[in-house]
């Protein structure tokens, strides 16, 4: 179960100039690989005539388990994407992507530059970034007699847990979710009120 983390709230766009060039850092959440690239390819289409659009991403939490990638669109290898990602990394934000749309102006910067100043547009605009807590979550299901309904859903409110889906049959079957911190006090509190009829079966990460 990987711990909360911090996300991108908002999508944010801020430029820099480094010796003419114009460096235009994009962020904006991203939970997927496929996210990541849908926003590298937003970037292509709004800036067509830029000269590189370097990238890096986080997908997942950044402590471990995350997908990451990142791309160097023909700047000189390991200068621009891989000091992007290591920033993100650094900052541990979470279910994000980074953009940095390069408009060459002239003059040379050399490796050495180049990992400067990929590495402090991306650290400019995420000091810059909102950002927000990401709770993880813990999906569950929950069965019950019909005489429980109304109670169960009254205690699911009482500890924040959300009711995705309810089906009914011979018994009663809800699919829920609820931070992951507060869970086994719920399924204490369920078992205990219904003199343990009430079970809750939790199930993977959402």
């Amino acid at each position: 179960m990987s711990a909360d983390y911090v996300v991108p709230a908002q999508v944010i766009t801020v430029e820099t100039e480094v010796k003419k060039s114009r460096f235009i850092t994009c962020i904006s959440p991203a939970h997927s690989r496929q996210e990541a690239q849908a926003f590298v390819e937003e970037k292509r289409i709004e800036y067509p005539d830029a000269t590189h659009h370097c990238s890096a991403f986080v997908a997942g939490a950044p402590d471990g388990g995350a997908v990451v990638g990142f791309d160097d669109d023909g700047e000189p290898s390991g200068t621009a994407g891989r000091p992007m990602l290591n920033v993100l990394q650094h900052k541990r934000i979470g279910d994000v992507v980074a953009v940095v749309v390069r408009y060459f102006g002239g003059v040379k910067l050399g490796a050495g530059g180049l990992v400067r100043a990929y590495s402090a547009s991306v650290q400019q605009a995420c000091e810059q970034l909102p950002l927000e807590q990401r709770v993880a979550l813990r999906a569950g299901v929950l069965l019950c007699d019909y005489a429980h309904e109304q109670m169960v859903r009254h205690h699911l409110g009482q500890f924040h847990a959300s009711l995705e889906q309810c089906d009914y049959g011979q018994s009663v079957k809800m699919m829920i979710s609820m931070p992951e911190t507060g869970k086994e006090h719920l399924a204490r509190h369920l078992y205990d009120v219904s003199r343990g009829q009430i079970i809750i079966q939790w199930q993977d990460d959402v």
